[in-house]
């Protein structure tokens, strides 16, 4: 039997996990980090930390498997995008790392915009500036701190700091690329065009390829001290959000996944690339070879309902505690109660502003249709069907750029909700299924890795031997036209709201 590593490099801690060549699970080791905040919007973590916990849990799940270090065939690593490592010529780390959540970048936003243009930037990068990418992060460096940018002679992001660690090697792929915003995402390759205009030396991004890819392979050190074999294959990886994607099986045109956790997030595969102009969702190049994504984004998913039950749910924490169950079950069931529309009860679920399809920060959240007659449990299940109807505009933009789906996943907290999957189904008007590996992008980045290592010939022959489906939830031919009248409803509130949340914002 061969096996393969796959190491997730989250915000709050790195995973790594030994899977066999079936997929199945041998191992598993988190080890958790702090994440820095010197001042209000900023975010910041120490690449050491992430060194120490990768190698802290690969030596873990070697130790506690009993599998020999020579039927460990290669390693993949999946991590949190957008972040900017900055190295010296000498391989120290600068400064710590400015990471995704990080919204300092503003007015370097208003330089890139300045300095290309929006509309050539999406031509080249898919993706209107953002203050999250790693860009906008590399301009504040040089412009704030002008020290450190002198010294640069490397930029990585986070788990391409990881590979340097592991094989010595300055490179990156596709995918995690993409969100960096110096990449030509249509060709695949680093833009000459951004790099000269915002004078960032091409010698210092790493080379770029595709995400099964080998990339190097382990140095002597490494693995005498990982107890591995010298030699050991390291494949490209994936970003997050791409390595879940392989992880759940949306490798091929019409697949796509849901995942509701604090925001809600629709990710659909796409052979062919297509580019928002507007800049409502993002595109990016897939860990597929020669294929893409578009990935749409709801601020407050998995958020409005956390604040319902804490504003509103006391009675449930408590029963929750006394019945030894999850107190979002016991909501799952008092929602369940109410008929589809909650007895003509809508909500915006923009408590933190929006991304898609309004690209609105002073969005706001709204009860629609609130009266007399409305109880708690209309409430609780307008919220659960508000940021449904706000993942459906997801896909509604997605159908517009020609990307439709007919097969989706659902993954994170939400998705392990049968009301809130009957909703998804019933909504998109598709089947919707959960995968049953839970380990999302430890597993993508581990399929990667038996491409890589020649265990499968293609990333799609190795989802198709590997992910499988766990539960499948078809829409009720009954709810989805009521869906449909709810839905056409409530995408007539946020514009005749717009111009009254600009007001609210200035008072």
């Amino acid at each position: 039997m061969s096996y393969v590593i796959g190491v997730d490099c989250g915000t709050s801690g790195t995973k790594t996990v030994l899977f066999d060549e079936k997929g199945t699970v041998v191992a598993s080791r988190t080890i958790e980090y702090p994440m820095y905040q010197p001042k209000n919007g900023y975010a910041e973590q120490e690449p050491s930390d992430w060194a120490d916990a990768m190698i802290g849990t690969i030596k873990a799940v070697m130790s506690q498997s009993g599998v020999r270090k020579e039927d460990v065939k290669g390693i993949g690593i999946s991590g949190q995008m957008h972040g900017l490592v900055m190295l010296d010529k000498e391989n120290k780390v600068l400064r710590r790392s400015i990471i995704w959540c990080d919204q300092r970048t503003a007015a370097e936003v208003d330089q890139m915009n300045n300095i290309v243009g929006r509309e050539r930037l999406v031509e080249i990068t898919a993706n209107p500036a953002l203050t999250g990418w790693t860009a906008a992060k590399i301009l504040w460096v040089k412009n704030n701190e002008p020290d450190i940018f002198s010294k640069v002679a490397h930029i990585l992001l986070p788990k391409d700091y990881l590979r340097f660690i592991l094989t010595g090697e300055y490179a990156t792929e596709v995918s995690d690329a993409s969100g960096m915003q110096l990449l030509d995402v249509p060709n695949r390759k680093w833009s000459d065009e951004l790099l000269s205009a915002f004078e960032i030396d091409r010698n210092w991004l790493g080379k770029v390829y595709e995400s099964c890819e080998i990339t190097g392979t382990l140095t002597r050190k490494m693995a005498d001290e990982l107890g591995l074999c010298e030699g050991t294959v390291v494949v490209g990886g994936a970003g997050d959000n791409a390595a879940a994607a392989v992880g759940t099986g949306v490798v091929e045109d019409g697949k796509a996944f849901t995942t509701i956790g604090t925001s809600g997030v629709v990710f659909a595969h796409t052979s062919d690339i297509s580019i928002d102009k507007q800049g409502r969702v993002h595109t990016c190049c897939a860990a597929v070879p020669n294929a893409w994504h578009v990935m749409g984004v709801t601020q407050g998913a998995g958020l409005s309902l956390k604040w319902f039950r804490d504003n509103f749910c006391m009675s449930e924490k408590e029963t929750a505690k006394l019945m030894g169950v999850d107190e979002y079950y016991l909501m799952d069931k008092a929602a369940e109660k109410v008929p589809v529309g909650a007895n003509r009860l809508l909500y915006l679920p923009y408590l933190m502003g929006e991304r898609t399809p309004h690209l609105d920060a002073d969005a706001r959240g709204v009860f629609f249709g609130l009266s007399a007659i409305h109880t708690r449990c209309d409430m609780l299940r307008a919220v659960m069907e508000g940021v449904t109807y706000s993942l459906r505009d997801c896909v509604e933009v997605f159908r517009e750029m020609n990307v439709n789906v007919n097969d989706m996943m659902a993954c994170g907290g939400g998705g392990s909700s049968p009301l809130w999957r009957s909703m998804l189904a019933d909504l998109y008007n598709c089947d919707v299924k959960t995968a049953a590996s839970k380990e999302g992008p430890a597993l993508g980045v581990g399929i990667l890795a038996c491409v890589g290592a020649g265990l499968y010939s293609s990333v799609e022959e190795a989802c198709g031997q590997i992910v499988r489906t766990d539960k499948v939830q078809s829409p009720n031919s009954e709810n989805v036209p009521e869906y449909e009248k709810y839905y056409q409803l409530y995408r007539e509130i946020y514009p005749a709201l717009k111009q009254s949340f600009k007001k609210l914002a200035l008072m």
